[in-house]
């Protein structure tokens, strides 16, 4: 298995968000590594750490998941591997629902995350996000 964290998503990536039909609501699995030093693009000088940069993204983003409807579900470092085998772990996972994908697309495309989006830029050295659906509906309002 290759594992390749990215930051931004390829275009046939984004694409399978446009396929029409889904309407349930998506978690998002969130897998996150940072860079030792956060780097902004317009080359500001900055003492934050890459995860205090994608900190201050993360504060306002669940603010912002609430207003389109959704709401940040979980996150927490990553302590150990407790089972398989990767290169590298990452530093931190977080959850995120979205009652729909046009939800999370209005949100990201939104003036509002826009400019939260350098945080997130700065602080990571990629990332996996991994769109899971509960076939059943809502299981965790269901507990």
């Amino acid at each position: 298995m290759q594992v390749n964290n990215r930051v931004h998503p390829s275009e046939e990536q984004m694409k399978g968000f446009f396929e029409t039909g889904h309407d349930k609501p998506i978690y998002m699995l969130n897998m996150l590594k940072f860079k030792d030093k956060a780097e902004y693009a317009d080359g500001r000088e900055t003492d934050l750490s890459g995860q205090q940069a994608y900190a201050l993204y993360g504060a306002e983003v669940a603010k912002l998941l609430v207003k389109h409807g959704g709401a940040p579900m979980f996150s927490a470092n990553v302590d150990r591997l407790m089972l398989g085998e990767v290169e590298e772990l990452w530093d931190a996972v977080a959850i995120a629902m979205y009652p729909s994908r046009q939800a999370m697309l209005d949100m990201i495309s939104s003036e509002a995350y826009q400019a939260i989006a350098v945080h997130r830029s700065a602080g990571l050295a990629g990332q996996l996000n991994i769109e899971t659906v509960d076939p059943n509906g809502m299981w965790l309002a269901q507990a």
